[in-house]
């Protein structure tokens, strides 16, 4: 079994308000197989041992799923493994000797917790603008009833396979989250039956989305180049329509009113 010794760069800082430094650790004979969050674990296990501050970093499912995980490593979010999140990368990416640079995702939106811990409670709170919709209370009604053509459906599965990592914030030089929202409104926006609230649900998750001090997008491309669902641009042309749609609609409504 081959193994690793590498140097590792982590940023540590102990709140929002703590100012922050990176600290250099040392760790020995990593396998290559070991997956980049047990890399974390088995130095977290040192530094207790020693009587350190473990280093603080967010995950859960461990399988690419969650979302939880996600920290800038050699300055790519995820790491150098397109498709893949932090969790899902393994150590055999690495080089024997190779020093790794770990640091939190850099938003205004995304303001630091604890060293690798960010608080992403912006993405919750723009969905509760409108990642819902309008259903009626009773029995469900039978899948059949309701016909959507597999084109429609696999293009608004492409949306929803978006975790919520913040990849795409973290990635753009913008810290825009207009992939996140272009996924979330194109997952609804498709589909029968997010059409009740399909003009307001893009209206208000946009507001909300700056309200939190996103940046604008400039079509860069690196949100979904970074990506570990690989979600493409053609999402926030999606929003850009549905916004656009949603704000010439509100207007004829109200020139008529």
């Amino acid at each position: 079994m081959e193994s690793l010794n590498l140097t590792l760069k982590i940023w540590r800082q102990k709140n929002t308000n703590d100012k922050g430094n990176f600290v250099t650790y040392k760790v020995n004979n990593i396998s290559t197989h070991a997956s980049f969050l047990e890399m974390l674990d088995i130095l977290n296990e040192d530094l207790i041992h020693k009587g350190q501050d473990p280093v603080a970093f967010a995950h859960d499912c461990r399988e690419g799923i969650c979302g939880s995980c996600g920290c800038m490593i050699n300055g790519r979010a995820h790491g150098p493994e397109s498709g893949t999140a932090t969790c899902q990368l393994h150590m055999r990416k690495f080089k024997e000797g190779e020093t790794i640079t770990i640091e939190p995702w850099r938003a205004k939106a995304f303001p630091v917790l604890k060293d690798l811990v960010v608080d992403r409670g912006a993405f919750d709170r723009i969905l509760q603008k409108g990642g819902y919709i309008s259903v009626n209370t009773g029995a469900a009604q039978d899948a059949n009833q309701i016909l959507v053509g597999k084109i429609v459906a696999d293009e608004a599965f492409t949306g929803a396979e978006c975790i919520g990592c913040g990849a795409c914030v973290a990635a753009c030089p913008n810290a825009s989250a207009m992939l996140f929202v272009g996924a979330k409104v194109s997952q609804l926006a498709l589909l029968p039956q997010g059409a009740p609230e399909r003009a307001s649900r893009v209206e208000n998750m946009v507001m909300q989305m700056d309200d939190e001090g996103f940046g604008n997008c400039t079509n860069i491309g690196a949100c979904s180049a970074e990506c570990p669902k690989e979600i493409g641009q053609h999402h926030i042309a999606r929003l850009n329509r549905e916004y656009h749609i949603a704000k010439l609609t509100s207007a004829e409504e109200g020139a008529v009113g």
